[in-house]
């Protein structure tokens, strides 16, 4: 059962881990658990769980060395689940409409699994609206990307872009100020204010963004010690999530 095959033709993804689990049987979820996979002993703990889903779908349980030879990698967790995409939302059901106050995440080329996981659990963590992935950028339900995100890839909102898609013309349609976070920047996140609507997108790591998109955007960085401007791209997503979403208003003070 080839992972690849369930995302491109069959339309579901892999879930993996309690953590995980708990999440997609939650009402929080955006998706449904079609059918569930565990070792023997998970299954006392996580009984509760499942018969509190609205929906409780069929569980099954095997050996941990049959449960990775049915999925082709090693089961260490013993706790598996397949989920049911859905359809794709469009962006503009899932970002508020103005006036309303917005922050959106925008994730432009990023390849890697880890990355994604890690800035989708920091859109959750400081209140991010939705989280828009352009064409290039790889897919936040990869079993990876989920266990990574701590799960907050099944309850973020999130949209894919269209190849070719341009992010200045997204952000103009929703309303969003579009900042493009770049360590070349002359503009630092503590600059300027900081709009009540706003699209932060960030690049692969390397390239960064295009010159067309820092061209027409806001362009802000980071401060840093001199000598260095380097930070891993979801570590620099968590940085300003937090601060657009403190100077919004957006996080729990108590």
């Amino acid at each position: 059962m080839r992972e690849r095959d369930l995302v491109g033709r069959a339309g579901r993804f892999i879930a993996e881990g309690e953590v995980t689990l708990r999440l997609l049987l939650s009402r929080r979820s955006r998706f449904r658990a079609e059918s569930v996979l565990l070792a023997p002993e998970r299954w006392p703990g996580l009984a509760d769980a499942i018969a509190a889903c609205p929906d409780p779908p069929p569980v099954y349980c095997a050996a941990k060395a049959v449960m990775s030879a049915v999925t082709g990698f090693p089961i260490h967790r013993g706790v598996l689940a397949i989920g049911v995409r859905g359809a794709e939302p469009d962006a503009a059901t899932i970002v508020p409409p103005p006036p309303a106050p917005a922050l959106v995440l925008g994730l432009s080329g990023l390849t890697n699994h880890d990355n994604v996981g890690s800035a989708f659990r920091n859109a959750a963590a400081f209140g991010a609206d939705a989280v828009l992935l352009d064409a290039g950028s790889c897919d936040p339900l990869y079993r990876k990307s989920i266990r990574v995100s701590a799960g907050a890839a099944l309850i973020q909102p999130f949209a894919r872009l269209s190849a070719g898609q341009d992010w200045l013309e997204v952000a103009e349609a929703l309303g969003l100020q579009a900042l493009a976070l770049s360590p070349g920047a002359a503009e630092t996140l503590e600059d300027g204010a900081v709009p009540a609507r706003a699209l932060l997108i960030l690049g692969t790591e390397g390239p960064g963004l295009d010159a067309a998109t820092l061209g027409r955007a806001r362009p802000v960085r980071i401060p840093m010690a001199a000598g260095f401007d380097s930070l891993n791209v979801a570590t620099a997503a968590g940085i300003a999530l937090h601060a657009i979403a403190s100077a919004q208003g957006r996080l729990d003070r108590a």
